[in-house]
């Protein structure tokens, strides 16, 4: 039976590795032959005396190589044997003999890897993400699509560079290396998937829906919010549908069902959603950051939103030139964490004003006259499609998965309706978009929460930032690399500056006006991606009784309207009136 513990592609490797070697030397500590676990009397083959590398110059540094190697000749009778997994799961394979633990440093080599199994095995309990870093990487899959930066993935910048060179001593021993992100197995289970969804829904959106109950009105705008969120579960569910028909990420299954021109549009809808939560991210901490200041000046701010925005650009530019999104995991963790410590304040500020002074006098039901800024902004806290199918694939039982999303739609529903509800019935018409502003700005508390989810917002546009870049680069330069081309990386940093400047220059022109702004995005970008592409690709792809194509019409139709009238409506009451 063959040992599971040997994939594929560590056997390719191994023999790779064992074609690079010279000859007469082993892995062998002083010359004798390695056992690597096998119970029974070694081949022929595997008795053979060799010198050791360690008498080799630099043999030391290079002696995994020759154990990679080694791997290779035991890998055909070791697969003969069978090996039953420990109730740990622990790899046998990764224990260090005990004539590996004799050589030089092995004693502490077999401390650390023992101390790293441990903390693997206790981390795979934990019910979240086993680190911050994890969830990270599902930006890097970003709609299911593969963006990890070229500058990282590529071994060889020229995606034309087919004929192999003569051998050298500077040429790469694997040489051209893809992407394993596609190929990586799911293994998170369904508990951590369930904070992971949470992480992902749970952003700086909450804040803008305080305002966006004052625009509606208290019970238009929780009818509002039940309806959008039971909409966009549906919408998940047509696409997680076409996903198991098809597989792939968003893009894929677009380019499967419609042809390469819907793969365009649904990456072209990604861009523009992200860079419009980059903007009203931007603008918001301009927002609040002024009122930080004239809050700690007495009525006084050093510097206008304007020149608050072009200062973040010099943050928000070197960040962008960040390849590798798992970088960004411990700002972002400090974003996540100063969102929660707010969030909390709110709850708790607001409860304690309405059990003592109850609800304002001039909280209305229903408001007329700025109702579709509620849906805009209801659709932009809501927006979580791009995260989906990653989380998904993520999973160890993904067959789980969408009951799983619709117990954290019902969750977040709760807490986001109540955010909105009781600020509005707190506060009243007197209600602000940069909500904070409205708790007592003498308190030193209350800045300091301020401050920090300025902060929080202003370190998490990176992550929001990294997808739109990434497929904008991919169109423009494919899979050329910039590790080995100074040129090519310097290109790109350029690119990648003028796209921050871009956002820059948007957030300027929006502002004086944030709360329609967020509505726009959240009608423009957000419901082709959200709410007619599924049901386009269901009704193309999946659905074959009349009922359910009856119902993806419905739904594209539906789609279409509300996104025409409420970005009409939009721009006509905040731009043109």
């Amino acid at each position: 039976m063959a040992d599971p513990r040997i994939s594929d592609q560590s056997e390719h490797v191994a023999q790779v590795v064992s074609g690079h070697l010279p000859s007469g030397y082993s892995a062998a500590f002083d010359g004798e032959p390695i056992n690597y676990g096998a119970t029974s009397s070694p081949s022929p083959d595997q008795s053979e005396q060799g010198e050791s590398s360690l008498k080799l110059q630099g043999g030391d540094m290079h002696r995994d190589l020759f154990k990679t190697a080694e791997r290779a000749r035991m890998h055909k009778r070791a697969a003969t044997f069978h090996h039953p997994p420990d109730a740990t799961g622990d790899n046998e394979a990764e224990v260090l003999t005990v004539s590996e633990q004799l050589a030089p440093g092995g004693f502490r080599r077999a401390f650390i890897q023992q101390r790293q199994q441990q903390r693997e095995s206790w981390a795979a309990r934990m019910p979240v993400t086993r680190n911050f870093v994890e969830f990270l990487e599902l930006y890097g899959s970003f709609a299911g699509e593969d963006l990890a930066d070229s500058d990282d993935e590529a071994v060889l910048s020229e995606e034309g560079e087919e004929e192999e060179e003569p051998p050298r001593e500077t040429r790469p021993l694997l040489g051209r290396r893809k992407s394993s992100r596609a190929s990586r197995a799911g293994k998170a289970t369904t508990k951590q998937t369930f904070f992971t969804l949470l992480k992902a829904f749970i952003g700086t959106g909450i804040m803008f829906l305080p305002k966006a109950f004052n625009n509606g009105g208290i019970l238009f705008s929780s009818m509002t919010m039940l309806v959008i969120s039971t909409v966009t579960m549906l919408a998940f569910h047509l696409l997680l549908a076409c996903k198991a028909r098809y597989g792939g990420g968003y893009g894929e299954i677009g380019e499967a069902i419609a042809g390469n021109r819907m793969r365009g549009l649904i990456l072209s809808s990604i861009t523009l959603s992200q860079l419009g939560f980059v903007c009203a991210g931007i603008v918001f901490v301009a927002e609040n950051i002024t009122s930080f200041l004239q809050a700690v000046g007495h009525g006084t701010s050093l510097f206008s939103p304007t020149t608050l925005i072009l200062m973040q650009l010099i943050v928000l530019i070197p960040l962008s030139f960040i390849r590798n999104i798992a970088k960004l995991g411990p700002v972002a963790l400090l974003a996540d964490s100063c969102i929660l410590l707010g969030v909390g304040y709110i709850y708790y500020f607001d409860i304690a004003h309405l059990a003592s002074e109850g609800i304002h006098k001039s909280v209305v039901l229903f408001n007329p006259a700025k109702y579709t800024l509620t849906i805009g902004a209801a659709i932009f806290t809501f927006e979580g499609i791009g995260l989906i199918l990653p989380i998904q694939s993520s999973m160890t039982k993904p067959h789980r998965f969408e009951w799983l999303l619709g117990t954290v739609m019902l969750i977040i529903t709760v807490l986001f309706t109540a955010v909105g509800a009781l600020c509005y019935a707190t506060f009243g018409e007197n209600t602000q978009i940069e909500i904070i502003n409205n708790y007592p700005q003498d308190s030193k508390f209350v800045n300091a929460v301020q401050f920090l989810y300025s902060l929080a917002v202003l370190v998490g546009t990176p992550v929001q930032l990294f997808p739109a870049i990434r497929i904008i680069e991919g169109k423009i330069f494919g899979s050329h690399s910039g590790k080995k081309s100074a040129r090519t990386k310097w290109i790109k940093n350029a690119f990648r500056t003028l796209i921050v400047i871009f956002c820059g220059a948007i957030s300027i022109l929006g502002a004086s006006n944030l709360d329609r702004f967020v509505a726009l995005i959240g009608s423009f970008a957000c419901v082709p991606l959200v709410y007619i592409y599924p049901a386009y690709l269901h009704y193309k792809g999946v659905a074959s009784s009349w009922p359910a194509k009856a119902g993806d019409i419905l739904f594209m139709v539906v789609g279409i309207v509300a996104m025409v009238y409420t970005t009409i409506i939009t721009i006509i009451n905040s731009f043109m009136s």
